[in-house]
């Protein structure tokens, strides 16, 4: 390490002064060379000069030869801070006692790779040690005490039952960096109840509130800082499972849930704390699912598609510089290594092992890669972490983006040895290009197609500013009608005259460039070029200032191919293309675009998906849930363009994301509420929050469409009482309606990706009058005697969606009573028409001789208030009407009771059918939902013969 820069030596005077100030009686006790060390120390590390003047103790207290000349301390961690914590009495000490040994050890750290030549090696391995110990011993303290209250938790033979904590990710592999956060699962062997306390408690909720006190031990903020920011994320179900599972509960959930990237993410689990017959019973359980029998090369293909999200994710959020997700980053280095893992590790136990470098070595023992490129990506790797742990530990912050301020930049490149920052950059530069290389050859991306040419007649047109006659006699002389040349040449000319207006710098003028010829010469193959450009020009004037999505439709000929057959296949894809670019990336692999996921499969893919995000980032969470929800509306879209999906499939894929979207919402807005207030204190040990979801409308009759609102309704537990037992806590009535009120702010706030979805809580009893949440028993007492007909009717349509398993139940009950009461037909029918009447006079958009798909007579809200008097009127005679809350499935279950006859419920659902095929397609193209009046005859005349039969001739 060469002369220290000017710019850290005017550093460190700083930060010295400060510590002078606050300790001068400790700088008297100190050498020259302690001052020195401590001055080149304060340089490098702004983290290092705070922890000194908060503890300045530890200047004195670190021994030479004991601590900062001994690099095999690790060991000493446990047995050091148990015998700290055996004097601690509370849980205010033990949080003191936690963050004081943290920051003591995380300087020496510091000071040793820093400044005395300790390798990224050494720090991995203490810096991992240093939070097993923290993790392990708090949880030991804390579990005592939690025994000494309530009883120990025992299995069936009255053996004590301990909780085993799983470290994940850097972690598990014993490389945790400077200032990362953590990953960890709690699980435990066996159900039972505990023993020798004042009540029995489910062992589950006794790890249940344990698991608690020991995230808050680490992840709470005090006036001593923070140990670690703790991840409960990849536990089985995520955010909305358990805190702590039995053995048999996660091993069911890993065989019949576990996905691809979770297998990936086991690959580094490591049991924290050894106990024994539990550890190599659950390390025996888990390792089918992680490590397969057979050569699984599937794997690739998912790790590739892992790989396309977090570049996806890169674009999104316009990381530059990042040494861990961008190209040649710390995550491809990790992708080598574990692809063959996930490959062979069933078949190579060497292969069977958490730490990179370990995992590198063994592919290089098994074949998989050369000696020279095991090398190469070892030596990268130790470069990249080395400048990883440099980054966090200047000011103790998470982050893995290069500096853009002299200082850093100047630190940087002094402790990696370079004289200067171009140097070290170069250096960088390199490493992450070999590495990048190397990635592209195992796990490349398959899907990029060739860069496609085109004529050179395209390169004059964009090229050369034209009149309007002559450019429309150029594209007349392609072969265009003279009516469409007309219109293309006056969008492109258009086009022309607004992207000078827009600041785009020279590679994004470089890429538009390339990307115009071929972009027109696809176009003009359209049956209408014009009102496909016209659909184009919207996007491609919101992007020309973002060079990565220029450059991705230029790289990318497939994706370029995509984006034209959708633009021109519907306006309202155009639509969400051009105002969220971010959707872009999907075009990238077409298999994923065309097939949208299994309607199960909903909830899981926005748990990963939302995993990348920080927990604590309420903004960063609430684009999320937007980009994934945008992500997906695009894939269904995509399929029901292509024909890959009928109409009623559509609906159940918009229907199962918007209650995935719906549960997630409801949990963050749950988890931010107890955090602050608690939870009431009747539920705080059941796991139940006590709280409902009711949706109605399209989404309770699973007819959701593309830009529908939800209809919900809120319903909590009847019977709760009191307050929460957080430390602000709230009267209950009150913390449902604050989590309601969380829950509509979650769904409603703007984003660079809009709102989430439109939310209409006018159903609600009383509707914009009544509670915001309805208590069960008041919800059952309004709808038996205060809700009018039609509410009855929107009752018929609802189900509820989120919800503990007994509020659906109570739930379900509710709905069964109110639908089969026995009403009087003749009266119940003319409400039902008047009702309909009053709507379509309101409502109908219609002029002559057109036919509103909806509102007309014979239209789909006829046949919907068909099937609603049906089961208002018959269900007290067959309950079965109850069932479903769907209009073809009503219309199925009349028939299985006798009510209607195969033939007539056959016409009503291939006329439903037949009207909502027509509507959808028009909104696709953003047309309203009208046809000329000579449509649809046959169908609207089934309908008005029931109509008639049933309600007005009853």
């Amino acid at each position: 390490m060469g002369e220290m820069p000017a710019l850290l030596g005017a550093q460190a005077d700083r930060h010295w002064a400060r510590f002078e100030e606050r300790a001068g009686d400790i700088r008297a006790g100190l050498s020259e060379p302690r001052c020195e060390q401590l001055r080149a120390l304060f340089a490098c590390s702004d983290f290092a000069a705070d922890s000194l003047c908060q503890q300045p103790e530890l200047a004195l207290e670190l021994d030479d030869e004991k601590d900062l000349h001994n690099g095999d301390r690790a060991g000493g961690y446990r047995p050091a801070l148990a015998a700290q914590l055996a004097a601690v009495h509370d849980e205010p000490g033990l949080l003191r006692a936690l963050r004081r040994f943290r920051r003591r050890e995380l300087l020496l750290i510091a000071w040793r790779e820093m400044l005395l030549g300790a390798e990224v090696e050494e720090s991995f391995e203490h810096i991992s040690a240093l939070a097993d110990a923290l993790i392990v011993e708090a949880y030991r303290w804390l579990y005592r005490r939690q025994c000494a209250e309530l009883g120990t938790p025992s299995d069936a033979e009255g053996k004590p039952v301990p909780m085993l904590i799983l470290g994940m990710g850097k972690l598990g592999g014993r490389e945790l960096n400077f200032s990362s956060d953590i990953d960890l699962i709690f699980t435990f062997p066996h159900n039972g109840v505990t023993r020798g306390g004042r009540r029995e408690l489910a062992n589950q909720q006794f790890f249940i509130r344990l698991g608690q006190k020991l995230v808050n031990a680490l992840h709470q903020t005090t006036v001593d800082g923070q140990v670690y920011r703790v991840d409960m994320r990849l536990r089985p179900f995520g955010e909305s499972g358990p805190l702590a599972v039995s053995f048999a509960a996660m091993e069911d959930y890993y065989q019949h849930h576990g996905r691809t990237w979770e297998r990936y993410a086991m690959v580094k689990a490591r049991i924290l704390n050894d106990e024994g017959e539990y550890s190599a019973e659950l390390k025996a359980m888990l390792k089918p699912f992680v490590f397969r029998r057979y050569i699984d090369f599937g794997v690739i293909d998912s790790l590739r598609q892992m790989k396309a999200m977090i570049a996806a994710e890169v674009r999104r959020k316009g990381l530059k510089d990042n040494i861990k997700l961008g190209a040649g980053g710390i995550r491809e280095v990790e992708f080598i290594a574990q692809v063959f893992q996930l490959i062979r590790g069933g078949r190579e136990p060497a292969l069977q092992v958490r730490h990179l470098p370990q995992a590198l070595a063994a592919a290089r023992e098994a074949g998989a890669l050369s000696p020279e490129v095991t090398e190469e990506l070892h030596q990268s790797y130790r470069f990249l972490r080395k400048v990883e742990n440099f980054l966090q530990a200047f000011a103790d912050q998470q982050t893995q983006t290069l500096p853009q301020d002299e200082l850093n930049c100047t630190r940087l490149a002094w402790l990696t040895g370079y004289p200067d920052w171009d140097a070290f950059y170069r250096a960088l530069h390199d490493a992450m290009a070999l590495v990048h290389r190397q990635f592209e050859q195992l796990i490349g991306d398959s899907t990029e197609a060739e860069e496609e040419g085109a004529a050179q007649i395209w390169f004059d047109i964009w090229q050369t500013d034209w009149e309007e006659e002559e450019l429309v006699r150029l594209l007349q002389e392609q072969g265009m009608a003279e009516d469409k040349a007309g219109r293309l040449a006056r969008a492109l000319n258009t086009f022309k005259e607004e992207c000078p207006r827009r600041a785009m710098g020279p590679q994004g003028r470089q890429a538009l460039e390339k990307l115009m010829p071929v972009l027109l010469d696809k176009v003009s193959q359209s049956d209408t070029p014009g009102i496909l450009f016209a659909r184009l020009q919207k996007l491609l004037l919101q992007i020309a200032t973002r060079t990565a999505y220029l450059q991705l439709l230029v790289e990318n000929a497939g994706a370029l191919t995509q984006l034209i057959r959708l633009c021109e296949a519907s306006s309202l894809v155009a639509e969400q293309l051009a105002r969220y670019p971010i959707l872009l990336d999907e075009l990238l692999v077409p298999q994923l675009l065309y097939n949208p996921i299994l309607l199960d499969a909903y909830r899981g893919e926005l748990r990963q998906f939302l995993l990348r995000v920080p927990e604590e980032d309420v903004e960063q969470q609430m684009e999320a849930l937007r980009q994934f929800k945008q992500i997906h509306l695009l894939r269904i879209a995509a399929a029901d363009i292509a024909g890959a999906l009928p109409l009623m499939k559509v609906s159940d894929h918009l229907t199962w994301l918007a209650e995935a979207m719906v549960e997630e919402v409801v949990n963050q807005a749950w988890a931010q509420m107890s955090a602050r207030h608690g939870v009431p204190e009747q539920l705080a040990d059941s796991g139940r929050k006590g709280f409902g979801v009711v949706a109605y409308g399209k989404l309770g009759g699973i007819e959701l469409a593309y830009s529908s609102d939800l209809d919900l309704v809120f319903v909590q537990e009847a019977g709760l009482k009191g307050q929460t037992n957080g430390d602000k806590p709230l009267d209950c009535r009150q913390f449902y309606l604050r989590l309601a009120q969380r829950i509509i702010h979650l769904f409603s706030t703007r984003t660079p990706s809009g709102v989430l979805y439109e939310v209409d809580m006018r159903l609600r009893p009383s509707g914009a009058s009544g509670l915001m949440v309805s208590p069960l028993d008041a919800y059952r007492t309004y709808l038996h005697n205060e809700a009018w007909t039609w509410e009855h009717q929107a009752l018929v349509r609802s189900r509820m969606i989120v919800g503990d398993p007994p509020l659906f139940e109570a739930f379900n009950d509710i709905r069964r009573e109110v639908l089969g009461k026995e009403r009087e037909r003749g009266e119940l029918a003319l409400e039902v028409v008047q009702m309909r009447e009053k709507m379509r006079a309101h409502l109908i958009k219609a002029g002559p001789g057109e036919f509103h798909l909806k509102q007309s007579v014979g239209g789909l809200a006829d046949i919907e208030f068909l099937t609603q008097y049906l089961v208002l009127a018959h269900a007290h005679e067959h309950p079965a009407l109850t069932r479903w809350s769907d209009n073809i499935r009503i219309l199925e279950a009349a028939v299985e009771v006798g009510l209607l006859e195969e033939e007539e419920a056959g016409r009503l659902k291939t006329a439903y059918c037949a009207i909502r095929d027509r509507g959808h397609r028009l909104s696709l193209s953003d047309q309203p939902g009208r046809v000329p009046d000579s449509e649809l005859v046959r169908e609207r005349d089934w309908v008005v013969e029931s109509w008639n039969k049933w309600l007005k001739d009853s």
